[in-house]
């Protein structure tokens, strides 16, 4: 029988079950990950905001 253990969410590998990463390497990996994840989504967020009010601004302009 095994004993009750959970996976590292990085690797993979067995690890107690009050423990989420298997080592200090995996944490940064994540973290590094989730902080590249926000700043992407941000951009994805902010990007056609601007295009819009580009486009506002320039047929503001026209008229």
């Amino acid at each position: 029988m095994v004993d009750p253990h959970k996976h590292c969410v990085v690797c993979g590998k067995a690890i107690p079950t009050d423990k989420t990463f298997c080592a200090e390497k995996c944490e940064r990996y994540y973290e590094k990950k989730m902080k590249s994840q926000k700043r992407h989504f941000y951009l994805l967020m902010v990007f056609p905001i601007i295009v819009v009010l580009l486009f506002l601004i320039l047929s503001w302009l026209q008229s």
